[in-house]
């Protein structure tokens, strides 16, 4: 198989660890099914590696010799007689230079034992966990050049997922002799998993270990990289919490669990130069390592007031509950920070909204000549959707209505600058392009890279019964008089981005009943869940027909028409109104 087709298995990294990810899955649910295991094995790399014969050899350290356990293709005697020693072979070569061994065409290969004619290629991936080899994964075909340098990569790194898994379970079918301790460690296993409370986790593990393994004190400390010590996390003594000093790095004999990422027992703490006295009376100790993600996270020490008191079997017991600590222990860790962070952010976007909140009319003004209503629905806590109104002596008011680039807490940061601005440029009455100009440069003078503002502006003078409109760069009013629809050409650059800009005005003489409507294009962008927008002439169409109602009932209506055409899917972006009728 060429490398290119190979490739195409996983085309995201995110798919490759997805699938290693299964495999680990699916392993780990047969500790106690070695033959299921590996006929899971099995099934799974077939799906990315395209094989023949398939086997599974297992070492023995005792005999250094290699045998079948599971086999797919190979003959009933093959199966039954095969013992290869290392060295011997491809597999044998694998399991002694513990690498993966890739042969295109066998025949050409003094190394190949003969076991079958047809067969044309061989990979073989020695499977090796804390430096001790568990077997081999050996697969043929009848292909020439059937596999690949990505093939043989692949198989390395399922083998070495399928060694930790098989050392496991060898591991646990000794536990599985003593019936009433596998069942405590399967219990706590579940138990550790779910619970993401640190210090109830902590004391949880101090009191399921109890029930193992009687012991005198008990410890948990974590590696602390940044003050390079072990941080006591948790002791006790005698079951009653004890506080202790931390320990730095590479000290006693937990320091030396760590540098060594082994268990580290001493049967004579008293003749030990390692040993730091932490507790008077202390005969015996033993640290295990707790390993995630090939990362030391912490040590797990037990003590005891008598002298060899933790066996080969304590030993063994911890062994394989560590991994399922280590994990837990980083479970609860980075749940506990995700909490504190997502709880400053929740805090930090409450404060925003509140400051938004206080920056937008949250009631329609009283305006000479106009009645007006908002509706306002951000996509996020806070929305980055800008409007305002300022009304002057003389029966006339200025209306703004725009939108900030981009969504979330940044665009409300630069909508609060805009508004701040605009606030204080509309104070006094200026047309519309003047406003919109001033506004333009002053933001060129603060520029911020990829934020700009989107704004319409509104002139209305009560006594003429009208409107002067300037835009830049925001979607054009839709104005309904007698249920058409009225469209004045308004345009203009976005504010923020070119300097020098100067803006147009239009006129619009307004007539008692016209219906002036102001959107933002969460609005018209909004999609249903088969990727349709709603779109602009589909809001006028709904205008047309509700071009008699009050401005509230507009609102009502529009947001009502927008949520069944999505079937009420979220906002992705703010969708705001303002609707002005000429009374």
């Amino acid at each position: 198989m060429s490398e290119a087709a190979s490739a195409t298995r996983f085309r995201q990294r995110e798919e490759l660890l997805d699938y290693l990810l299964e495999i680990s899955a699916a392993t780990s649910e047969t500790l106690t099914d070695l033959d299921g295991l590996l006929a899971n094995v099995a099934e799974i790399i077939r799906k990315v590696i395209p094989y023949e014969l398939f086997a599974i050899l297992l070492n023995s350290e005792r005999q250094k010799e290699l045998r079948i356990r599971y086999s797919i293709g190979h003959r009933e005697e093959v199966v039954k007689r095969l013992v290869v020693h290392p060295g011997e072979g491809i597999t044998g070569v694998a399991a002694a230079t513990r690498q993966p061994v890739l042969v295109s065409d066998v025949r050409k290969d003094p190394r190949y034992l003969s076991v079958v004619d047809a067969v044309r290629s061989e990979l073989a991936a020695p499977m090796v966990t804390r430096n001790r080899l568990v077997g081999v994964i050996d697969i043929q075909s009848t292909h020439l050049d059937a596999y690949s340098e990505y093939d043989r990569t692949l198989l390395r790194l399922i083998a070495a997922r399928v060694a930790i898994t098989i050392d496991n379970a060898r591991l646990f079918r000794r536990v599985e002799r003593q019936n009433r301790t596998l069942k405590i460690l399967t219990h706590l296993s579940q138990e550790f998993s779910s619970i993401l409370d640190l210090n109830e986790l902590l004391r949880h593990i101090a009191d399921a270990i109890k029930i193992l393994i009687r012991y005198d004190a008990f410890s948990i400390l974590l590696v602390d990289r940044e003050r390079q010590c072990l941080r006591h996390e948790f002791s006790v003594r005698y079951d009653q919490r004890v506080d202790l000093d931390n320990i730095p790095l590479g000290r006693g004999i937990t320091g030396a669990a760590v540098d060594s990422r082994e268990v580290v027992r001493s049967d004579n703490t008293l003749a030990d130069p390692r040993y730091i006295p932490s507790h008077e009376g202390v005969r015996s100790e033993v640290a295990v390592p707790l390993v995630a993600h090939d990362r030391v996270v912490g040590v797990l020490d037990l003590e005891s007031d008598r002298f060899a008191w933790f066996t080969d079997e304590h030993v063994r017991m911890l062994s394989l509950l560590a991994p399922q600590i280590a994990s837990s222990l980083e479970n609860a860790r980075l749940y506990n920070e995700v909490a504190q962070r997502e709880k400053r952010i929740a805090d930090d976007l409450q404060s925003a909204r509140e400051l938004q909140t206080a920056l937008l009319p949250t009631e329609a003004p009283q305006i000479d000549g106009l009645g007006v209503a908002i509706g306002y629905r951000p996509a996020r806590v806070v929305g980055g959707d800008l409007y305002d109104f300022f009304e002057y002596d003389n029966s006339a008011a200025l209306i703004a209505f725009g939108d900030v680039s981009g969504k979330g807490v940044a665009a409300a940061l630069y909508g609060a600058l805009a508004a701040g601005l605009l606030r204080t440029f509309a104070q006094r009455r200026r047309p519309p392009a003047t406003l919109l100009r001033m506004l333009n440069q002053t933001l060129l003078e603060r520029k911020v890279d990829a934020r700009y503002v989107a704004l319409l502006v509104l002139l209305w003078e009560a006594g003429e019964r009208r409107l002067t409109m300037a835009n830049a760069g925001a979607l054009p009013p839709i104005i309904c008089r007698g249920g058409a629809i009225l469209r004045p050409r308004v345009e203009g650059i976005p504010l923020g981005l070119l300097p020098e800009r100067d803006y147009e005005e239009t006129v619009v003489d307004a007539r008692a009943g016209d219906l002036v409507v102001l959107y933002s294009d969460g609005i018209t962008d909004q999609p249903n869940p088969a990727g349709e927008e709603y779109g602009r002439g589909h809001l006028i169409q709904l205008v047309k027909t509700v071009c008699s109602e009050s401005p509230g009932a507009v609102i009502g209506a529009l947001f009502e028409d927008l949520d069944r055409f999505t079937e009420f899917a979220p906002a992705f972006d703010d969708q705001t109104l303002v609707v002005l009728r000429v009374e």
